[in-house]
């Protein structure tokens, strides 16, 4: 019999097994929702925002940067604090994440376009409606996901709450 860590691990996908996964979820006509991040120091802004976007389908799936993709975003020094094993583990024991899935890409438009997810979430710091891919505020791989039929939605962040402003206060 499987320990529940071991259950864990099985929410932690690879792009082929995510893509059978996927390919089971939409035979069964599930609303399969995506977003993704670093997710270094998980807080409650990550939390309440992973449930609001839950809340948009049946599934939830997070792409996850890699640490290397982590470290190419520019996010400071010592960076990312957690590896991302431990960053997959921790958002796999989450209930309303259905799969975590990595990428090591800078972006996850490649990841987005092999899943096609119906509904493709990002934070309010985006707007669902830029078109220009220069834009600071464009989402990567809404043109593709609305060329298909799905929806692009922004969920406003939580204020206060961020990792860097966490490893802020953590250093002073």
């Amino acid at each position: 019999m499987e320990g529940k860590f071991e259950i864990l691990k099985h929410k932690i996908h690879d792009l082929t097994t995510m893509k059978r996964q996927m390919s089971s979820w939409h035979l069964k006509s599930d609303k399969v929702v995506f977003t993704n991040g670093c997710f270094d120091i998980l807080h409650r802004g990550h939390v309440t925002y992973l449930a609001q976007a839950a809340e948009l389908g049946n599934k939830l799936v997070v792409g996850l940067n890699t640490d290397a993709s982590v470290r190419r975003q520019g996010k400071g020094e010592g960076r990312p604090v957690n590896d991302q094993e431990s960053r997959a583990i921790v958002l796999a024991s989450l209930h309303l994440v259905d799969a975590v899935v990595l990428f090591d890409e800078d972006t996850p438009l490649e990841l987005i376009r092999a899943l096609m997810p119906d509904v493709l979430v990002k934070g309010g710091d985006y707007d669902a409606e830029e078109s220009n891919p220069a834009s600071k505020k464009y989402i990567v791989g809404s043109d593709l996901v609305k060329s298909k039929g799905g929806k692009v939605v922004t969920i406003p962040l939580v204020d206060g709450f961020s990792t860097t402003s966490t490893i802020a206060k953590l250093k002073s």
